[in-house]
């Protein structure tokens, strides 16, 4: 492919006898200005703006090194390839701290100058044109997968799939592509959300079924207790698959990271899907024999899920594991809550068992609803990654977690339930008794269009609880919310577009599981 639109300077004290090199990269489509010294080169870059410098670091008068704050200044940025006949180690490394982007060794070939122009000055779109060959060649497959009747390990793997070409597209985007990829998936979360409502009564009431909630704990956590080794349970409220693959590379240099997935109860709320995963009971079972705790309502963090260390200590005491002493739990609400964590690490690296849960994700999806700026900060899903992987780099929770790498603490961290931007409201009908989540609804006799929504008219079947005569849940399919007639247009222009949860779909239901274990050799970056 020429690229006539790639301007290169070449500062080389014997330029005369790169002539071949300049001729070999002009017929690649490079336009190439050369000069014999640094002080012209400085000049050229004051008139004109180039793509790329080659710099040869030993010229007559200024050499490259002392060229380079002078290029830096006038053209921040500007990518410098340095060629150099000396081989010694620390003039590379001196170069290369300068922003030097490539070091090349004199004498050099024509084939090598292009390989090292090429991958500074089209390594984007080379990756992007190959992103879109393997999406192109990939689509067909994914089509394939979804018309043969997936099963679950199917349907994790593909939501896998989909989350990485959606993370590769953050880096290379294309929109005509990005917007494909997005119709895939909501086609893919349309099959998906039959998938779960056709088998979701039969996973409840077999123990054949997929990992999901209220098996979580006794397959990865419980194992490792009694090793001798801390264990820390790190859940991450309301955190996706894909904003985990976001932050899994910042974890390379301190662990040794196995990745898994599992599927979260419904509805896919908190006062549901974690209550399941600290108690290892499903709602109607944690209803029956915790009347009192779910009497008090599901307005998340301040009412049913304030006994999670209760229903943690329970589930223990039923499993037979017993390290003398209760599991140490703490919730992570502001940045009060952070500064007391870090300050009493010393003792989580002491227990033998932790329980940590971090509300900064749901939080920040709850604010973005309420806010104008937090909806211009974060426009779409490519957004929201970006936002959760700024907080990670800076958090209490990425701090906490250098600390148990230090001292090979057993780390194993999840997801509650997911979350998915609405954008198509459903009618429903129901009476003022009815609950108020957008995603998900139960009440008496409540309606809605059945094709929209799974629909529960015995509870119980769900592992859901029941307390009145003709109680029914309906759960919202794909990025749908439910709306009622009176003022059916102020509550749709307030939550069209919003980040909610309680629903079906991949993003809400497929969770990461991940267990952080000692770097392999020991030690860490």
């Amino acid at each position: 492919m020429k690229n006539t639109f790639k301007k290169i300077l070449w500062a080389d004290d014997e330029i005369d006898h790169l002539k071949p090199h300049i001729l070999f990269l002009e017929d690649k489509g490079y336009h190439i200005t050369s000069v014999t010294n640094a002080e012209d080169a400085i000049a050229s870059l004051k008139i004109e703006s180039y793509d790329l410098v080659l710099l040869d670091e030993m010229m007559t008068g200024m050499d490259g090194l002392q060229a380079l704050p002078h290029i830096q200044e006038i053209q921040p940025g500007l990518p410098v390839i340095m060629i150099t006949k000396s081989e010694q180690e620390d003039l590379m490394e001196e170069a290369l701290s300068e922003n030097v982007r490539d070091y090349l060794t004199k004498p050099v070939n024509p084939s090598q100058i292009l390989s090292s122009v090429k991958r500074i000055l089209e390594r984007k779109r080379i990756t992007r044109d190959k992103l879109t060959r393997d999406y192109t060649a990939e689509f067909g497959s994914i089509m394939s997968i979804i018309d043969g009747n997936p099963t679950v390990e199917e349907w994790m793997a593909l939501h896998l799939r989909l989350c990485q070409r959606e993370l590769a597209l953050d880096r290379y985007g294309d929109q005509a592509l990005l917007q494909t990829l997005t119709d895939q998936r909501e086609e893919c979360n349309r099959a998906f959300c039959r998938f779960v409502s056709n088998n979701y009564s039969n996973w409840v009431n077999t123990t054949h079924r997929p990992l999901m909630s209220v098996d979580l704990f006794k397959k990865y956590v419980f194992p490792h207790l009694n090793s001798g080794t801390p264990v820390w349970v790190i859940v991450i409220d309301n955190l996706r698959l894909d904003q985990w693959l976001d932050l899994e590379p910042l974890l390379y240099d301190y662990f040794n990271i196995k990745r898994d997935t599992y599927l979260s109860i419904l509805p896919t709320a908190t006062p549901y899907s974690r209550n399941a995963l600290f108690s290892g009971l499903w709602p109607s079972e944690i209803a029956k024999y915790y009347p009192k705790i779910w009497s008090q309502g599901e307005d998340d963090d301040s009412s049913r899920n304030r006994h999670e260390a209760t229903l943690l200590d329970d589930y223990l005491k039923r499993e037979g594991v017993d390290f003398g002493k209760s599991a140490k739990y703490v919730k992570i609400l502001d940045s009060y809550d952070n500064k007391q964590l870090l300050s009493q690490a010393e003792s989580y690296l002491r227990h033998p068992f932790s329980a940590m849960v971090f509300n900064f994700v749901d939080i920040m999806s709850h604010r973005r609803s309420e806010s104008k700026i937090l909806q211009e900060i974060v426009p779409d899903e490519s957004a929201y990654r970006r936002l959760t992987r700024s907080w990670f780099e800076h958090s209490a929770l990425f701090e906490i977690m250098k600390k148990g790498s230090q001292n090979n603490v057993r780390i194993i961290v999840t997801s509650d339930h997911g979350s998915i931007r609405v954008k198509h409201e459903i009618l429903v009908h129901a009476d003022r008794a009815t609950s108020t989540n957008l995603r998900y609804k139960y009440g008496r006799s409540i309606k809605a269009d059945s094709k929209q929504v799974f629909t529960i008219n015995n509870p119980l079947e769900c592992g859901l609880p029941s307390s009145k005569m003709n109680t029914n849940y309906l759960i919202s399919h794909t990025d749908n919310f439910f709306v009622y007639p009176n003022h059916f247009h102020k509550y749709v222009n307030l939550y069209k577009d919003s980040l909610q949860h309680g629903g079906i779909s991949m993003e809400e239901m497929i969770l990461p599981v991940v267990e952080l274990g000692p770097l392999r050799g020991g030690g860490h970056g």
